[in-house]
């Protein structure tokens, strides 16, 4: 049997993390799941139940996570009509989206194969879109002749937006109305001591630590104060988030694909 390589440290939220540990596993890498990022409904669920009356006159909804989707959809109103447009950065929050029922005609994302899923790539897919609703705003998005873009995302604990604001500049750039929506807390998990024992080792046994989140790699430093993360390797999805692992002192940071499949291929690689 061919040796599995460095253990992959999956960071992602713990319901995402499984599968993806359990993938990464199939295509014969060793991995396992270090939860940074907690998710959480919010305290008060009459905040997204508010969101939905705002649906009815959007040409579409950005959903920023899988996440985004779960916690939006099990507060929609029974009696709630037709559907606009969905839109997704990637497969994971797509394939939420079409497990909630949205019709699959009316769901815009980057193409599998896409090299970054981000809202750059999700913005090559829907800006003529936009620029046509805006060119010729029809009744149905409202009294107001201007189209309507919800898009519905996490806060942190302290209920600030969590994610870029880059998207929503595009759309207003474009003529757009850009509305917001919060759905669940991202929030930093507690370590318990056997935990911080094991992101101590990882900093130096040849572990790599896989990042789709900057957030992840924060929650971690604040859990186990004094990590030596000089001397410890980093995954990155993507450049930002490798760029920010470098600026926080990671001593090794390799930038690897956010589809599963190329991803597992790209950790074989790396020596």
């Amino acid at each position: 049997m061919s040796d599995p390589g460095p253990a992959v440290i999956v960071t992602r939220p713990e319901r995402e993390a499984l599968p993806w540990a359990k993938a990464l596993q199939a295509e014969g890498l060793k991995a396992e799941i270090f939860p940074l990022i907690e998710i959480a409904p919010l305290p008060d669920a009459s905040l997204v139940q508010a969101a939905w009356a705002q649906v009815p006159e959007c040409l579409a909804l950005m959903f920023v996570s899988a996440n985004a989707v779960r916690f939006f959809m099990a507060a929609r109103p029974p009696l709630m009509g037709k559907l606009c447009r969905a839109w997704s950065t990637g497969p994971g929050t797509q394939a939420a989206l079409l497990e909630a029922g949205w019709p699959p005609q009316q769901v815009d994302s980057p193409h599998a194969l896409s090299e970054q899923f981000d809202s750059e790539a999700l913005w090559a897919v829907v800006a003529d879109q936009v620029r046509v609703a805006v060119s010729r705003p029809h009744q149905e998005h409202g009294p107001s002749t201007t189209p309507k873009v919800l898009i519905v995302r996490g806060a942190d604990a302290q209920g600030q937006l969590a994610g870029r604001d880059w998207l929503a500049l595009q759309l207003e750039a474009a003529g757009a109305q850009v509305l917001q929506a919060v759905a669940y807390v991202r929030q930093a998990p507690e370590l318990n001591p056997a935990m911080q024992q094991r992101a101590r080792q990882a900093m130096t046994d040849g572990s790599c630590w896989l990042f789709s989140s900057s957030e992840a790699a924060q929650h971690l430093l604040a859990a186990c104060p004094g990590l030596d993360v000089g001397r410890a390797r980093a995954l990155a999805t993507h450049p930002r988030i490798a760029q920010r692992l470098l600026q926080a002192g990671w001593g090794r940071v390799d930038l690897v694909p956010a589809g599963l499949g190329a991803q597992a291929v790209s950790i074989k690689s790396l020596a």
